[in-house]
């Protein structure tokens, strides 16, 4: 939410923060206020169009570890992985990519959008 607000936002961290106490439902709570009032602001598309792209590719990877670990399909919706890809696509340092993601799996210049999305962010397409 940093950009939202007008701050320098940094890159995600192989150290997740500390945001949970000793009542994650008020955590959580707090934390979706914030959330609505930040990104309810005008002109807040505009400031946080880098860090929603990384939040959304985010979320999609992640969901996509979650099907592969359980077994279900794991096939992404249609237009979702060119967005994600073109979002997050060369925009990490090789520095900036440690601890974050694995190294770049490397796959056919005819891949799938998924596939490439996955391979850049050091997946195996493949499972």
């Amino acid at each position: 939410m940093s950009a939202a607000r007008g701050n320098e936002a940094s890159p995600p961290s192989p150290h997740p923060l500390e945001i949970l106490g000793d009542d994650p439902v008020a955590d959580f709570e707090h934390a979706r206020s914030e959330t609505l009032s930040t990104f309810g602001d005008d002109g807040v598309i505009e400031k946080t169009a880098p860090s929603l792209g990384i939040a959304f590719s985010d979320q999609l990877l992640h969901g996509w570890d979650l099907a592969q670990a359980t077994g279900q399909d794991a096939t992404m919706p249609d237009g979702l992985p060119e967005a994600a890809y073109e979002m997050i696509h060369g925009r990490f340092t090789d520095e900036q990519r440690k601890g974050v993601f694995k190294p770049e799996v490397t796959v056919a210049p005819n891949a799938s959008a998924q596939a490439k999305l996955l391979g850049y962010t050091g997946r195996n397409p493949s499972g």
